[in-house]
């Protein structure tokens, strides 16, 4: 766990507090993370994804859970001087080294530029589909449903 934690806690980090905007609700967060990976390990599926990848999508998923539970003042402007550089690959470049993240990247291509904006803010920048109303001055409604055409859209071609 000690190893995971160090080769992994910049990374997760950086997750929670992209969301968050917040460095100690960030540091809660990611502990959180650790509790719920050390009581989960057994359901780690390699077969699924890589480690870093079900982590990662652990931390997001709790700090936009924590996200939530602010209500509706969680919807902050991004603030980017707040970023954390980490020298380790990030999720999109692990995801375009990879020959699924080629095809994804191809499918994404071949969305309109709004739809494929959209769903990279919420599925790389986790940011939640609130958040991406806000941020649009969009209805929520219109939000969610560009994202799950274009979802749609995207399990189509990559099936093909």
């Amino acid at each position: 766990m000690q190893q995971l934690y160090e080769r992994s806690s910049a990374k997760l980090f950086g997750v929670c507090l992209r969301i968050l905007s917040d460095r100690e609700e960030s540091e809660d967060v990611l502990q959180e993370v650790y509790l719920t990976i050390w009581r989960r390990a057994d359901r780690f599926d390699a077969g699924r994804a890589s480690v870093m990848t079900w982590i990662s999508t652990i931390a997001r998923n709790r700090a936009i859970d924590r996200l939530r539970a602010r209500g509706p003042l969680a919807y902050a402007d991004q603030i980017d001087e707040m970023e954390i550089e980490d020298g380790a690959p990030g999720a999109e470049a692990l995801l375009e080294a990879s020959q699924d993240g080629a095809a994804l990247n191809r499918c994404l291509s071949e969305l309109d530029e709004r739809t494929a904006s959209v769903i990279r803010t919420a599925f790389y920048e986790g940011v939640t589909y609130e958040a991406l109303a806000h941020r649009l001055d969009t209805p929520l409604g219109t939000i969610k449903s560009w994202i799950r055409r274009g979802l749609l859209k995207l399990r189509g071609c990559l099936e093909r």
